[in-house]
């Protein structure tokens, strides 16, 4: 792992030195990277494929997104062969090449950044053998996982910068005094003086999060049981369809009989972005006095300036369409919290 690290850094070093010309000066509009979020090309002859190196690949790429109750996986692969590496498929966002050659003393994980579009991942795993290639990805599958995966994240993070919605994002500063920039794509749907509701809405699905806020009374106020009690109490707010119908926490699920229920707990983690500690809290919704839900993300801190403790709940509702990347998305927002002023926020006072 150290070693994959490693090269990932020097790899790194040497791609901006020399994407400093390139990525600046030939890289055009033109060049923009292809393909949809986690979705990626996976360069690989078929003996390869047909090895343990492809099985192995397939585990690690392929394997279920953890959130989700229905089987989707982390990544889409797109598998083709080495000759068949041009033209269109050259400028993909994400790139895996395989290049397996007893010329190569070791195994080895490299990755580099807009070779050949913009934004764009090109990791390159090599080695002597099928059998010690597979084992090396195996053994440094969360380095690789987060790569991909922070490439997707970066590019939803800079995209809702670039596409900020002024009015919600000096709302949400306003109303609880940290900065994030939600993209135009969404849509105020209720506010208060402790809760916004933001979402977009689709003919058959329905993407959104809430950020609600209340007083920290030290650390049993970020415990499992309290942040589910919190959620519950804020969830009621979100009406559903039907008159008296509203979002709800899953408590309990059928069992594999389908005749009786069982307990269900949400998956509690903590997490640090940057200097700022997180709770991620991963689960299930549903309405009360109706028939719909889906899953939900939420991520809790502590405003350290107004001594509250802050959530931002993700969630979404997609029966008939695929829901990771609308998760994902959602997901993405956090690692876009500051809690300093924005200069747009700044302004309108002014004003």
């Amino acid at each position: 792992m150290k070693r994959f690290l490693k090269n990932f850094s020097v790899v790194l070093s040497l791609a901006t030195l020399m994407l400093g010309c390139k990525a600046v000066d030939k890289l055009s509009t033109a060049d923009n990277a292809t393909g949809k979020p986690y979705e990626l090309i996976l360069v690989c002859d078929q003996h390869q494929w047909a090895s343990e190196l492809g099985d192995t690949l397939q585990v690690v790429l392929k394997q279920p997104v953890k959130e989700l109750m229905k089987h989707e996986p982390m990544f889409d692969v797109m598998r083709i062969l080495p000759n068949n590496f041009k033209s269109l498929v050259e400028r993909h966002r994400n790139i895996i090449i395989v290049n397996v050659n007893p010329e190569f003393a070791e195994p080895q994980i490299s990755a580099k950044y807009d070779v050949t579009a913009k934004p764009q991942v090109f990791i390159t795993i090599k080695g002597p053998d099928s059998k010690s290639v597979a084992e090396y990805v195996s053994q440094n599958r969360d380095n690789l996982l987060y790569v991909l995966e922070k490439a997707e994240r970066d590019r939803d993070v800079n995209y809702s910068k670039q596409y900020t919605s002024v009015p919600l994002r000096n709302l949400i500063w306003q109303t609880f005094k940290i900065d994030l920039p939600v993209a135009e794509d969404f849509m105020l749907r209720t506010k208060s003086e402790d809760m916004v509701w933001i979402s977009q809405e689709f003919p058959t699905a329905s993407q959104g999060f809430f950020i609600y806020k209340y007083p920290y009374e030290g650390s049993e106020s970020l415990s499992a049981q309290a942040l589910m009690k919190a959620r519950n109490r804020f969830a009621q707010r979100i009406p559903g369809p039907a008159e008296g119908s509203y979002m709800i926490t899953v408590d309990k699920i059928a069992d594999e009989s389908g005749e009786s229920y069982i307990p269900f707990e949400p998956e509690y983690r903590t997490m640090k972005i940057g200097d700022q500690p997180w709770i991620e809290m991963s689960g299930l919704w549903d309405v009360e006095n109706y028939f719909m839900g889906g899953p939900y993300v939420s991520y809790t801190t502590v405003n350290k300036a107004t001594n509250e403790v802050v959530t931002i709940d993700c969630y979404v509702y997609s029966p008939k369409v695929a829901k990771r990347n609308m998760l994902r998305e959602l997901q993405h927002l956090v690692y876009s919290v500051s809690f300093e002023e924005p200069a747009m926020a700044k302004a309108s006072a002014e004003e």
